[in-house]
């Protein structure tokens, strides 16, 4: 287990390395000059070379990753070059602002979307099933601007009860946004529910046709609890690879609901530095995202391999030829 985890980890330290290194140049290659962008069309050749100069444009771009990412990995994301202020507070701050919205809605989303699942696959064919999914596929076709937008028309222009926006943006008090987060939060809930939902009940009637769930119903065991001991634990495995990448989707910031809301979170944060050009702040933002992706699949491949033995001895079947190949070859 131990050289799983360990394995896993540096699997994902390669993937961070990778993604910076693919997030620097690409943010380097967009077309344009960064100094001309700032100073405006009007600006004199040597202003622009003088801004290019205090950026470190001019220097040697290999020699700026490597600075950069030594940066990074202590934290340090550069200056904005727009409030010329650290990049790493006005990150830190909109990411918290993200995970306000973002883990009520993880927690009641998966929470709520495992347990329709199952009760969906549990009673297939019926009307509680048939209800379930086209409550599901409903939520699935349409996109989160639609429902962002329909929860503003009801319950902040018809029934006025929660805010529609942010209007103080960043400088929001924490009990502005505790209000503010609600139809974002529903939201969110909405359009990452209806995929859980969907592969949580097909797993659920797998599940239900294999034999041991089959034979603890022949055995008198009530439905109730072969649903909880037998059914829900072997099902939940293949559920969750999708519910890394949806938690990994709203831990990364998203951009349309907070954008809809004007919510002062990653997502919005990413479209002003678009709108700007603030190159070190989409750098660590993108960074920051992978992380999270990164994070997320590890995560979930740590509880499947923690919940199902039968994976832990597929690992060690895997790496046995590998220790036994090494231990033959020659010095």
């Amino acid at each position: 287990m131990i050289r799983v985890v360990l394995f896993r980890l540096g699997t994902g330290v390669i993937t961070l390395l990778l993604a910076s290194f693919l997030v620097y140049f690409v943010v380097q290659a967009l077309p344009g000059d960064v100094a001309e962008q700032l100073l405006g069309q009007n600006a004199t050749p040597e202003a622009v070379a003088a801004l290019r100069a205090q950026l470190d444009l001019d220097t040697n771009v290999w020699l700026r990753f490597v600075q950069w990412l030594g940066g990074a990995a202590t934290g340090d994301f550069g200056t904005s070059l727009v409030s010329g202020e650290p990049v790493a507070g006005a990150l830190w701050g909109a990411f918290g602002r993200t995970l306000l919205i973002a883990v009520p809605a993880i927690l009641l989303g998966v929470g709520l979307s495992v347990l329709l699942g199952l009760r969906a696959g549990a009673r297939r064919g019926t009307g509680t099933d048939s209800g379930i999914s086209v409550l599901a596929l409903v939520a699935m076709s349409i996109p989160e601007f639609v429902i962002a937008t329909l929860l503003v028309l009801v319950f902040a222009i018809l029934v006025p009860v929660f805010p529609a926006v942010v209007l103080e943006g960043a400088d929001a008090t924490v009990g502005t946004l505790l209000s503010a987060a609600v139809l974002p939060c529903a939201t969110l809930v909405i359009s990452m529910s209806a995929y859980i939902i969907r592969a949580m009940r097909s797993a659920t009637i797998d599940t239900l046709a294999t034999e041991y769930a089959t034979t603890a119903e022949l055995k008198g065991v009530p439905r109730g609890q072969v649903l909880r001991r037998h059914v829900l634990p072997n099902a939940l495995l293949p559920v969750l690879p999708v519910v890394s990448i949806n938690v990994a989707w709203l831990l990364g910031g998203v951009v349309v609901v907070e954008t809809v809301f004007n919510y002062p979170g990653l997502g919005k944060l990413m479209i002003d530095s678009v709108s700007t050009r603030d190159l070190p702040m989409l750098q660590a933002i993108t960074l920051l995202s992978a992380l999270v992706y990164v994070i997320s699949n590890l995560l979930a491949d740590l509880v499947a391999l923690a919940v199902d033995p039968r994976q832990r001895a597929l690992e060690s079947r895997r790496r046995r030829p590998r220790a036994q190949a090494a231990e033959g070859s020659p010095a």
